[in-house]
């Protein structure tokens, strides 16, 4: 789907549009028109707001109504979203803004037609504000096609590709913020559709060929190590989750350099293409969804496409850890013992914790572009569900200040974090008889955390290192809400980038 971004002054009501899309506020006897539908409130003659008090409209967040315009603006159809209670002092919280632009976009969207043409009148006074409806807007015209048939797809398909969004705003530098909201928003989609994409169609090579077209596009420097390459080198992580699959394992290098960059930050992403838990086969009903282990390699992919698109003075370096977690008479055993990248042993317990033994050899790895920062992400635990639920990823740390920042930037970015610990008590839970350390913990209880613990002890003494662990964030599977549509979420991927801008400052 191809969907352009613009910036206009002009009055919305004389737009050429399909649709315009306006905001409104929860008030007292009648919602209010917020910022931006003043205009438009004029050409119903001061009736809009009345006229969604009729239809039972409070004003609360993402209630979407639809009215027919009937020749009051040249638009046919006026789409009115809410946006709680209007702020005392100071703009439109952004979030707010982006998740009623992109509720909007999902009611137009899921017209036959699709979208078409859109004039977003929401508050944009200023370039924040309509860098967030901006943003907004395009993810929530996100839809993956790929898979469906029939004419009724053709048409979509035809419509998605022809879509403009246009956002009124009188701001000076709003088109600068419209242009990296597009930026970022391409790279959300990007993960989504990754993320969405049949584990059949995107195995580790694939995987890989897609990281080879983003450095193509991009000027992204690429490595790409084979099964063989993997072997040799050491890497008993990778190489023993992917000997149970007949799609080999992959190790991607990405590399962004800017020649006024001062500083270098890692990232690395776990990418389990397909995650049958391995001869610790996972239940049916925890399986369907597994497509989505892969979320962390495309949210770093991604990110790292954005960041050269934007620029960003800092060097960046990324690992993306690809394997297939297949169970068959090859597959790894529980009580094997692998042998990461840099020589420490794990003891295999359960196979179904295959994601920690990836990362392990990729985080090493990167350790040795000497970073001033590594922050790897990962669907890492079913715990993470367990502690957060499915909307707020968790981020740890070994250093206090780094946590704070990264979960600062994710905020930032429009995306919930939370600050979880890493208790050193657990590290002696995670004991081996016969390795180094073993993969899980004797019980059950604080599973996120010692997943943690583990990544922690491939991370050497004076390494500022964060993990963010996004594995209910990361895929959608109840209704769709905001600007954030089933399936692929995208999540991390703007965490990313900001984390990156903030280094480069």
């Amino acid at each position: 789907m191809s969907t352009s971004l613009s910036v206009h002054t002009e009055s919305p009501s004389s737009l050429d549009a399909d649709a315009v899309v306006v905001g409104y506020h929860s008030g007292g006897d009648a919602p209010e028109p917020a910022s931006g539908a003043h205009d438009v409130d004029a050409a119903f003659s001061g009736g809009l707001a009345s006229t969604l008090s009729l239809l039972g409209a409070s004003g609360a967040p993402e209630e979407v109504h639809t009215l027919a315009s009937l020749g009051a603006v040249k638009a046919p159809v006026v789409v009115a979203v809410g946006l709680g209670p209007a702020p005392t002092d100071g703009p439109v919280d952004p979030d707010t803004l982006s998740r009623a632009a992109g509720a909007a976009l999902r009611s137009l969207s899921a017209r036959p037609e699709g979208a078409g043409r859109v004039a977003l009148a929401l508050p944009a006074r200023s370039a924040d504000e309509a860098g967030a409806v901006a943003l907004g807007a395009r993810l929530g015209a996100y839809a993956f096609d790929r898979y469906r048939t029939g004419e009724k797809a053709e048409r979509r398909a035809e419509k998605a590709g022809a879509a403009t969004l246009t956002v009124i705003s009188p701001a000076e530098d709003a088109a600068a913020a419209v242009e990296r909201a597009g930026v970022l928003a391409d790279a959300v989609c990007l993960t989504r559709d990754l993320v969405n994409t049949a584990p059949a169609d995107l195995v580790p090579e694939d995987l890989a060929s897609a990281a080879q077209e983003v450095a193509q596009r991009t000027g992204l420097a690429i490595e790409v190590l084979d099964e063989q390459a993997l072997a040799e080198g050491g890497y008993g992580g990778l190489t023993g989750v992917g000997q149970g699959s007949a799609n080999p394992p992959r190790l991607v290098r990405l590399a962004h350099s800017h020649p006024e960059a001062t500083r270098t930050v890692a990232f690395v992403g776990k990418g389990i293409t397909f995650d049958s838990g391995g001869l610790s086969l996972k239940p049916a009903g925890a399986m369907d969804w597994m497509k989505s282990d892969m979320a962390g390699a495309a949210s770093v992919l991604a990110a790292m496409g954005a960041i050269a698109d934007l620029g960003v003075k800092v060097n960046v370096v990324a690992y993306l850890a690809v394997a297939e977690n297949m169970p068959s008479g090859t597959a790894q055993r529980p009580s094997d013992v692998l042998s990461i990248y840099g020589g420490k042993t794990v003891e295999v317990l359960n196979t179904d914790a295959e994601g920690r033994l990836v990362m392990a050899d990729a985080l090493v790895r990167a350790q040795e572009d000497e970073p001033d920062l590594v922050v790897d992400i990962a669907t890492l635990t079913g715990a993470q569900l367990v502690a957060l639920g499915t909307r707020v990823f968790a981020v740890m740390s070994n250093d206090d200040g780094v946590r704070e920042d990264v979960v600062a930037a994710a905020g930032a970015a429009g995306e919930a974090a939370w600050p979880m610990p890493l208790p050193g008590e657990l590290r002696a839970g995670l004991d081996s008889a016969v390795a180094d350390i073993a993969n899980v913990a004797g019980e059950r209880w604080g599973g996120m955390l010692s997943a943690g613990v583990f990544l922690n002890e491939f991370i050497e003494e004076g390494v500022k290192w964060a993990h963010l662990d996004i594995a209910g964030p990361s895929f959608n599977q109840g209704g769709p809400h905001g600007y954030t549509s089933k399936g692929g979420t995208g999540a991390g991927t703007r965490t990313l980038v900001r984390i990156a801008e903030e280094y480069a400052k």
